[in-house]
């Protein structure tokens, strides 16, 4: 697979999180918190490697928004726009995935969806052929 057609994956798979995301917490019910906040988390995290492999760099293995989102900063100064929105989502990749961690509620998830949102428009624009 060449390396655009990897990229493009990258976006689609995280595209994929964040529409499941959104159905998790709109159409079903009862609202599926947790599970819809780890798909944010994982629509940024997929966002963030897509741009690292765009830029020929190997992401590496983890959850760590933060992490990401700093080694993109390094390449291109203008992610620190969404660094705020990496760590708010971090916590969420993880933690809510177990019992007595981290219990979102129903605002907390709606604004998880839109930071997601907004880390994917962002990494997409970076990572589209213009």
């Amino acid at each position: 697979m060449s390396g655009h057609n990897i990229v493009d994956e990258w976006i689609r798979y995280a595209y994929n999180d964040i529409i499941v995301a959104k159905y998790c917490f709109e159409d079903l019910r009862p609202k599926q918190t947790e599970i819809a906040s780890y798909h944010c988390q994982q629509c940024a995290e997929k966002a963030l490697k897509a741009f690292l492999i765009y830029k020929d760099i190997e992401p590496p293995k983890t959850h760590d928004l933060k992490l990401l989102c700093k080694m993109c900063q390094d390449i291109d100064g203008s992610f620190t726009d969404i660094a705020s929105l990496c760590a708010h989502l971090t916590p969420y990749g993880v933690t809510v995935r177990y019992p007595d961690e981290l219990s979102p509620d129903e605002s907390m998830v709606q604004i998880a969806i839109t930071k997601a949102q907004q880390v994917y428009d962002f990494c997409l624009s970076k990572t589209s052929n213009k």
